[in-house]
């Protein structure tokens, strides 16, 4: 066993106790555990690499997400990868699971979500930037709608065009067509997805017709809720969580965790940890 100073062992104690949690987990069902609570961008296939390195594969990997989405082909990425790392892969949603985090969904062999815990509409997210360098997303259709509703009011009223070109300062004509292209890519990342998780071909196709209305077409919100019950309706492989488990008693205990130093949503704090690397930040 690794010797640590009493010092360094203190500062980072709160790390060791979630670690266990991830150890009891694993060896209470035999399985390798995963934390990812972030927004999904370029720079998570790295440190996705690094808690998969070891990871056996002729058993499940179960992953524990929170986000609120991001850049659905690093979505797509991580999924395969995953699945190349394991039998079967479960991904554990004790809160949100949402647009680009959907799409990870859908590869998976199970979902299991707890009470509070929903997926999203596919709706692609963009990053913007501001002035002082924070950057927040943005739906893509969000973008394309504003853009479209200025155009249409501007026509209607010439008179009207300084106000929305002051509003829409921040969205030039590469953003436009960069949203226009995610919203057009967003079905072959769903399909693309569901074929991650070994379906065949006609099962990706049902499942598909079944989801493109719910997640694609019909919300007017990034924020929609996608209940475990809806999803099971739509023919995903969700199930609700056995609040009554030892399993789901250690998955929430590790989630109260993470939230209580503040990872999403109740901050922008991002956590990947297993029970070998930890990275936050």
């Amino acid at each position: 066993m690794v010797s640590r100073t009493p010092l360094f062992h203190a500062q980072h104690s709160a790390r060791y106790a979630r670690q266990e949690l991830i150890r009891e987990y694993q060896d209470l069902n035999d399985v390798n555990l995963i934390v990812i609570i972030d927004q999904i961008t370029q720079t998570n296939m790295t440190i996705l690499e690094e808690l998969l390195v070891d990871c056996d594969p002729v058993k499940d990997l179960h992953l524990l997400l929170c986000s609120p989405g991001g850049d659905g082909e690093v979505a797509l990425r991580m999924v395969r990868s995953m699945q190349t790392r394991c039998r079967k892969l479960v991904v554990l949603v004790p809160d949100m699971a949402k647009s680009a985090a959907t799409i990870l969904c859908l590869g998976a062999q199970r979902i299991i979500m707890g009470p509070g815990g929903d997926l999203g509409p596919i709706d692609p997210q963009m990053v913007f930037s501001d002035d002082s360098g924070r950057s927040s997303m943005v739906g893509a259709k969000d973008i394309v709608a504003a853009v479209e509703e200025a155009e249409q009011r501007a026509t209607e009223n010439p008179d009207s065009y300084p106000l929305f070109a002051s509003l829409l300062a921040d969205v030039n004509m590469l953003m436009l067509e960069q949203a226009r292209s995610a919203l057009a890519r967003s079905e072959a990342l769903m399909t693309e997805a569901l074929s991650a998780g070994g379906r065949s071909e006609e099962q990706v196709e049902a499942l598909s017709e079944s989801l493109k209305s719910p997640l694609i077409d019909t919300p007017a919100s990034h924020s929609a809720v996608i209940s475990v019950d809806h999803a099971k309706g739509y023919g995903l492989p969700a199930e609700a969580a056995d609040l009554s488990s030892e399993s789901w008693r250690i998955i929430w205990d590790l989630w109260t965790h993470y939230f209580s130093i503040g990872c999403w949503p109740a901050g922008r704090q991002a956590i990947y940890e297993g029970a070998r690397a930890s990275h936050a930040g």
